[in-house]
Protein backbone atom coordinates (compact mmCIF):
# COMPACT_ATOMS: atom_id res chain seq x y z
CA UNK A 1 0.00 0.00 0.00
CA UNK A 2 1.56 3.32 -0.93
CA UNK A 3 0.27 7.01 0.36
CA UNK A 4 0.93 9.86 -2.13
CA UNK A 5 0.41 13.36 -1.77
CA UNK A 6 -0.70 15.43 -5.22
CA UNK A 7 0.08 19.12 -5.72
CA UNK A 8 -1.77 21.09 -7.71
CA UNK A 9 -0.02 24.90 -6.83
CA UNK A 10 -0.84 28.21 -7.03
CA UNK A 11 -0.78 31.57 -4.91
CA UNK A 12 -4.42 32.19 -4.45
CA UNK A 13 -5.50 28.40 -4.17
CA UNK A 14 -3.52 25.23 -4.10
CA UNK A 15 -4.70 22.27 -4.61
CA UNK A 16 -3.98 19.17 -2.43
CA UNK A 17 -4.77 15.41 -2.92
CA UNK A 18 -4.53 12.54 -1.04
CA UNK A 19 -4.37 8.95 -2.80
CA UNK A 20 -3.84 5.38 -1.69
CA UNK A 21 -2.73 2.44 -3.83
CA UNK A 22 -3.84 -0.29 -2.16
CA UNK A 23 -1.96 -3.55 -2.22
CA UNK A 24 -4.24 -5.48 -5.33
CA UNK A 25 -3.93 -2.24 -7.34
CA UNK A 26 -7.23 -0.11 -6.11
CA UNK A 27 -6.66 4.05 -6.20
CA UNK A 28 -8.26 5.14 -3.25
CA UNK A 29 -8.97 8.88 -2.39
CA UNK A 30 -8.33 9.49 1.10
CA UNK A 31 -8.76 13.20 1.01
CA UNK A 32 -8.37 16.54 -0.68
CA UNK A 33 -9.15 20.12 -0.68
CA UNK A 34 -7.42 23.43 -1.22
CA UNK A 35 -5.36 25.67 1.07
CA UNK A 36 -6.29 29.84 -0.11
CA UNK A 37 -4.21 32.43 0.66
CA UNK A 38 -5.95 36.20 1.96
CA UNK A 39 -5.13 38.56 -1.44
CA UNK A 40 -4.96 41.64 1.05
CA UNK A 41 -1.92 39.36 2.87
CA UNK A 42 1.63 40.63 1.45
CA UNK A 43 3.24 38.05 -0.74
CA UNK A 44 5.96 36.84 1.89
CA UNK A 45 2.80 35.79 4.44
CA UNK A 46 1.32 34.01 1.99
CA UNK A 47 3.91 32.28 0.92
CA UNK A 48 4.32 31.33 4.63
CA UNK A 49 1.18 30.42 5.56
CA UNK A 50 1.21 27.97 1.96
CA UNK A 51 4.50 26.46 3.49
CA UNK A 52 2.29 26.14 7.30
CA UNK A 53 -0.71 24.46 5.71
CA UNK A 54 1.01 22.42 3.09
CA UNK A 55 3.13 21.21 6.44
CA UNK A 56 0.41 20.67 8.89
CA UNK A 57 -1.04 18.08 6.05
CA UNK A 58 1.99 16.31 5.52
CA UNK A 59 1.97 15.62 9.33
CA UNK A 60 -1.77 14.62 8.93
CA UNK A 61 -1.96 12.11 6.57
CA UNK A 62 1.93 11.06 6.55
CA UNK A 63 1.84 10.15 2.70
CA UNK A 64 5.23 8.12 1.53
CA UNK A 65 5.40 10.21 -1.80
CA UNK A 66 4.87 13.10 -3.38
CA UNK A 67 4.30 14.51 -7.01
CA UNK A 68 3.41 18.85 -7.99
CA UNK A 69 2.85 19.93 -11.48
CA UNK A 70 5.04 21.47 -13.50
CA UNK A 71 4.63 24.89 -13.77
CA UNK A 72 2.94 25.99 -17.27
CA UNK A 73 3.90 28.87 -18.83
CA UNK A 74 0.57 31.37 -19.49
CA UNK A 75 0.42 34.48 -21.33
CA UNK A 76 -0.04 36.48 -18.21
CA UNK A 77 3.53 36.53 -16.52
CA UNK A 78 2.71 38.26 -13.50
CA UNK A 79 1.02 34.88 -12.80
CA UNK A 80 3.01 32.52 -13.59
CA UNK A 81 5.74 34.21 -11.68
CA UNK A 82 3.36 33.68 -8.32
CA UNK A 83 2.33 29.88 -9.70
CA UNK A 84 6.47 29.67 -9.69
CA UNK A 85 7.29 30.70 -6.30
CA UNK A 86 3.87 28.56 -4.90
CA UNK A 87 5.20 25.87 -6.43
CA UNK A 88 9.01 26.66 -5.14
CA UNK A 89 7.20 26.61 -1.52
CA UNK A 90 5.79 23.61 -1.84
CA UNK A 91 8.68 21.79 -3.18
CA UNK A 92 10.45 23.10 -0.07
CA UNK A 93 7.70 21.64 2.23
CA UNK A 94 8.02 18.23 0.53
CA UNK A 95 11.69 18.45 0.56
CA UNK A 96 11.95 19.00 4.05
CA UNK A 97 9.76 16.29 5.00
CA UNK A 98 11.98 13.97 3.14
CA UNK A 99 9.45 12.35 0.81
CA UNK A 100 10.47 11.68 -2.99
CA UNK A 101 9.25 13.93 -5.48
CA UNK A 102 7.82 13.59 -8.91
CA UNK A 103 6.93 16.54 -11.21
CA UNK A 104 4.70 15.97 -14.26
CA UNK A 105 3.89 18.74 -17.11
CA UNK A 106 0.08 19.24 -17.12
CA UNK A 107 0.09 17.29 -20.74
CA UNK A 108 1.79 14.10 -18.87
CA UNK A 109 -1.50 14.62 -16.09
CA UNK A 110 -3.96 14.49 -18.96
CA UNK A 111 -1.99 11.98 -20.19
CA UNK A 112 -1.63 9.50 -17.61
CA UNK A 113 -5.65 10.34 -16.50
CA UNK A 114 -7.70 10.44 -19.39
CA UNK A 115 -5.23 8.99 -22.12
CA UNK A 116 -5.01 11.94 -24.19
CA UNK A 117 -3.21 15.01 -23.59
CA UNK A 118 -5.75 17.38 -24.84
CA UNK A 119 -8.22 16.57 -22.39
CA UNK A 120 -10.27 19.54 -20.88
CA UNK A 121 -11.13 20.22 -17.32
CA UNK A 122 -14.60 18.07 -17.24
CA UNK A 123 -12.91 15.17 -18.87
CA UNK A 124 -10.25 15.04 -16.37
CA UNK A 125 -12.75 15.69 -13.12
CA UNK A 126 -14.60 12.73 -14.48
CA UNK A 127 -11.45 10.51 -15.33
CA UNK A 128 -10.33 11.57 -11.65
CA UNK A 129 -14.30 10.44 -10.09
CA UNK A 130 -14.10 7.38 -12.15
CA UNK A 131 -10.74 6.35 -11.23
CA UNK A 132 -11.41 6.78 -7.36
CA UNK A 133 -14.70 5.81 -7.78
CA UNK A 134 -16.03 8.67 -6.17
CA UNK A 135 -19.98 9.60 -5.91
CA UNK A 136 -19.34 12.98 -7.70
CA UNK A 137 -17.01 14.97 -9.41
CA UNK A 138 -14.11 16.37 -7.33
CA UNK A 139 -14.48 19.93 -6.64
CA UNK A 140 -12.73 22.33 -6.64
CA UNK A 141 -10.70 22.78 -10.26
CA UNK A 142 -7.25 22.54 -8.05
CA UNK A 143 -8.57 19.66 -5.77
CA UNK A 144 -9.44 17.54 -8.61
CA UNK A 145 -5.76 18.38 -10.28
CA UNK A 146 -4.14 17.37 -7.32
CA UNK A 147 -5.54 14.07 -7.22
CA UNK A 148 -4.69 13.99 -10.83
CA UNK A 149 -1.10 14.50 -10.14
CA UNK A 150 -1.31 12.02 -7.28
CA UNK A 151 -2.73 9.77 -9.57
CA UNK A 152 -0.33 10.04 -12.41
CA UNK A 153 2.80 9.81 -9.63
CA UNK A 154 1.02 6.40 -8.21
CA UNK A 155 0.64 5.15 -12.06
CA UNK A 156 3.73 5.76 -13.02
CA UNK A 157 5.96 4.56 -9.86
CA UNK A 158 3.79 1.39 -10.53
CA UNK A 159 4.84 1.31 -14.09
CA UNK A 160 8.42 2.05 -13.64
CA UNK A 161 8.80 -1.01 -11.25
CA UNK A 162 7.47 -2.51 -13.50
CA UNK A 163 10.27 -2.28 -16.15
Amino acid sequence: MTLAFGIDPGLATTGYGVVRLTDDGELVAVAYGVILTPKEESLSARLAALYDDLNKLLKKFKPETAAVEKLFFSKNITTGIAVGQARGVALLALEKAKLPIGEYTPNEVKQAVAGYGSADKRQMQEMTRALLRLDALPKPDDAADALAVAITHLNTARYDLMT
